[in-house]
């Protein structure tokens, strides 16, 4: 089988991420998809945006990958941040997602939830409390300013703290069957907020992940890549 006859699949990463962090994934699935990666703007070696840094700019960024690459279809494999562009995605184009998989995603995002979150984006604290991430951050996105990254990201949150881009109303009206899967030890995302979009959206399945915490790094490749095969083959349910 050659890899244009395989079904592409996109991997978006994380906030503070990027695609380098999916190669244990790659590995457990390119015998399987056409695997794509992409860093969004201010992450890994991908400069800035002009048009700003948030969830609309990222989504707008995949549209063009896709676009580039005359892809007029794909699934999505989303971690964390990249989980709510997927959806984000799912919601306004539709006609360009398949399945939609998410992993660790936070989706009840308001001021409190945010505010708790943006605490802990502060460089100077990073740099002085936990110096091998700072070491990790600038490696990783060694063609930007890491710190500058960060107090992006920070923004970012607050932003949607603010407002929101998904509400139940609009996971009600994404017609991508989509897995929703969290760690059992996630300590950012919360059961419950996992649960209501879980129930909001048409065709849904829910994977709870043992002895997982919210890190990527933390989870089982294996189990991961085994629940995205299994449900991207699947026939869904009506």
């Amino acid at each position: 089988m050659t890899k244009s006859n395989k079904i592409p699949i996109l991997l978006l990463h994380g906030s503070l991420g990027a695609g380098t962090q999916f190669s244990a994934l790659v590995a457990q699935l390119e015998a399987h998809y056409d695997v794509h990666l992409l860093n969004f703007s201010g992450h890994g070696e991908m400069p800035f945006s002009d048009n700003g840094f948030n969830i609309q700019v990222f989504a707008a960024e995949v549209l063009e990958y896709l676009e580039n690459r005359q892809l007029d279809f794909i699934h999505i494999f989303g971690y964390s941040m990249g989980g709510y562009v997927a959806m984000y995605l799912a919601r306004h184009y539709p006609e360009k997602i398949g399945k939609v998989m998410t992993l660790g995603t936070k989706y009840n995002w308001n001021e409190a939830t945010a505010g708790k979150e943006v605490k802990r984006l502060n460089p100077e604290l990073i740099e002085e409390k936990v110096p091998a991430f700072a070491r990790l951050l600038q490696d990783r996105h060694a063609a930007n300013d890491w710190k500058e990254v960060v107090i992006r990201t920070a923004q970012l949150i607050e932003d949607l703290g603010h407002q929101s881009l998904l509400k139940h109303q609009d996971y009600a009206q994404i017609p991508s069957p989509c897995m929703l899967m969290m760690g059992d030890r996630d300590n950012m995302v919360s059961f419950q907020e996992t649960i209501e979009v879980y129930n909001a959206l048409p065709e849904a399945q829910l994977t709870v992940l043992p002895d997982t915490a919210h890190p990527l790094e933390k989870a089982d490749v294996p189990l991961l890549a085994y629940y995205i095969k299994r449900f991207t083959t699947q026939k869904m349910e009506s």
